[in-house]
């Protein structure tokens, strides 16, 4: 199934885009979805943690992801 995928901060400089559609299984978790980033844009490798949105509400690593949800990658911010 297609996911809208969102990317911002360093994600999206990283990937030159700020959204992608990223094919993932059924029944596919938040937690798989991560480890397919990491595997299909190695660009992301030395990212060592981020949050994942789905439809605008973080999410925990074992929500299982549906065709019509929206993820959003957003990485740690820092600064002052």
């Amino acid at each position: 199934m297609k996911i809208k995928t969102l990317f911002f901060g360093i994600t999206s400089d990283l990937l030159a885009t700020n959204n992608l559609e990223i094919t993932v299984s059924e029944n596919s978790s938040v937690k798989d979805f991560k480890l397919l980033l990491k595997e299909k844009y190695p660009q992301l490798k030395n990212i060592n943690s981020y949050a994942i949105a789905v439809n605008e509400e973080y999410a925990a690593d074992d929500l299982v992801l549906k065709e019509s949800d929206v993820l959003a990658v957003i990485p740690p911010v820092s600064g002052g």
